[in-house]
């Protein structure tokens, strides 16, 4: 009797019992358990040693960067549904692999520069909590894209939001920090509200959570629940409207940005970014196509004004205003937002939407390189000059030629303009997706707010190059700043070299 039993159960066990592709889940896995290591490691180490989880977390990081390599053979799924091998819960393709290597790159060159800051720090920042937190959050945003199913979605985006508000918050004895963890915390738990929401409305229309089954069974829900479904695709598209920071869901951008140790706001710039945006190009682009009536007018208009909104906001920043320097960086990044929402947009009007999503990760790898070089500039001159006012950077080239050089570049490639020619490429392959979509008047709103932040980028590139007020001081360079300046820089140059290459790069495979 207790053979037949054994027999019986063992293909029930089989069924639920699932193989794991752990090649394919290595790149988060490894930041995940390199995180568990440095938290119980910094138990252990004399404090004059504190310095060694650091380096550990950047060889961490590195490690889940070259994984990627095996992963480019071709596709890899695991998690997935017993008799439905097309049906899984995490899927290594192409479009994951591109966001893959964005988010655990920026996070190894935001590590990078929080190696001289918790230095700088002198304590002020306890060394084995930061690189907890930082690994930890970029486990759950190499998760993200990965993500084929709402409930492992929801997790990865938490799982890189909740460290995030530690880390902006993690500085001792500081007001400035701790309000600025009060405004993010509340932002992203109101948008984590109203995604649930959404997403259980979805649920309970469709009976399923992933991806690709929600997509075929909504265009056929009970007229009944017609009002239910609606319901729930608008509030998850709110949700993740504030995890992108777009207007008018931004508010907390300039005050965290501020409050947070630089390192932390270059982190949540492009990171942050990149995992809203992930999240929403999963949720529009595969879960409801059959929305699109829906969300590719609501996200164009999201566009429009967040990017007005986001370069009005950075050019009425005063150069003499403490912290006016991380206060445009913000500001700037939210009218960028505004940007990477317009192909996304477009997506639902063109008959090429994996083109439109291309162009939208083509200009997200773009930003990530210089707008974390730009960081790097700040973080130096922050050494200085702590309160980082616009005006602090004039005659930076008389104190630093080659940083301020490096700055003049990343700044004229946010505009757009040469020699930053990959800045131009990625705004014109943005525009050129607009108008092929049929938006005309977005492209013009785009347009029309290059311009202004042509402004604000040019007034800040000519003040690198303007005399001194007083003797000129040099700026020693710390080797962490200098290796996270380098490798934008050489990023940036080489693909104004040749710009094709990022969009043949972003070439996603989501279809």
């Amino acid at each position: 009797m207790s053979s037949l039993a054994q027999s019986l159960a063992q293909p029930l066990a089989e069924s639920v019992v699932q193989s794991v592709d752990w090649l394919a889940i290595a790149p988060p896995t490894i930041a995940a358990a390199v995180a568990l290591a440095v938290l119980v490691a910094d138990l252990f180490v004399a404090e004059h040693k504190k310095a060694l989880l650091g380096w550990t977390s950047v060889a961490g990081l590195a490690a889940s960067l070259l994984l990627l390599l095996p992963l480019l053979d071709g596709d890899r799924s695991t998690f997935c549904l017993t008799g439905e091998a097309d049906v899984c819960s995490y899927t290594a393709d192409r479009f994951t692999l591109v966001i893959q290597f964005l988010v655990l790159g920026g996070a190894l060159l935001a590590a990078l520069l929080s190696v001289t800051a918790l230095k700088d720090a002198n304590k002020g920042l306890p060394e084995g909590e930061f690189w907890f937190l930082l690994l930890s959050s970029a486990a759950g945003a190499a998760l993200l894209p990965a993500s084929r199913d709402l409930a492992t979605l929801i997790v990865a985006l938490e799982v890189a939001s909740l460290p995030a508000f530690a880390l902006v918050g993690l500085r001792h004895g500081d007001r400035k920090s701790s309000e600025a963890a009060l405004k993010f915390f509340l932002s992203s738990v109101t948008a984590t509200a109203v995604s649930l929401m959404g997403i259980s409305f979805v649920y309970a229309s469709t009976g399923t959570l992933y991806l690709t089954q929600i997509a075929d069974r909504i265009q056929h829900v009970d007229g009944q629940l017609q009002t239910l479904t609606q319901t729930g695709v608008v509030l998850t598209l709110i949700g993740f409207a504030f995890k992108t920071a777009a207007v008018p869901f931004h508010f907390w951008v300039p005050d965290t940005y501020v409050g947070a140790p630089l390192p932390v706001a270059a982190y949540l710039s492009v990171v942050g970014k990149a995992v809203g945006f992930t999240g929403l190009i999963l949720i529009t682009v595969i879960a409801l196509p059959s929305y699109a009536d829906v969300w590719g007018p609501a996200l164009a208009a999201l566009a429009a004004l967040t990017m007005t909104v986001g370069n009005v906001g950075a050019l009425r920043q005063q150069a003499t205003r403490a912290y006016s320097a991380i206060r445009l960086l913000a500001w700037s990044s939210v009218g960028q937002a505004g940007y990477l929402l317009v192909p996304i947009a477009a997506a639902a009007y063109s008959d090429d939407a994996e083109r439109s999503i291309g162009s939208t990760v083509a200009y997200a790898l773009m930003y990530a390189a210089v707008n974390l070089g730009s960081f790097a500039v700040a973080a130096l001159v922050g050494r200085t000059k702590p309160l980082n006012r616009i005006s602090d950077y004039r005659g930076l080239y008389a104190r630093n030629p080659l940083s301020a050089l490096i700055l003049a570049f990343f700044l004229l490639c946010l505009a757009g303009l040469p020699p930053g020619i990959i800045g131009l490429f990625a705004k014109v392959t943005v525009f050129s997706a607009a108008v092929d979509a049929g938006l005309g008047w977005l492209a013009v709103v785009m347009a029309v707010n290059v311009v202004i932040a042509l402004f604000y980028y040019l007034q800040w590139t000519a003040l690198l190059f303007r005399a001194p007020e007083g003797e000129a001081v040099k700026h020693l360079v710390p080797a962490p700043l200098t290796a996270t300046m380098a490798l934008t820089g050489v990023v940036g140059i080489a693909l104004s070299g040749a710009p094709q290459l990022i969009l043949r790069f972003a070439d996603t495979g989501l279809f």
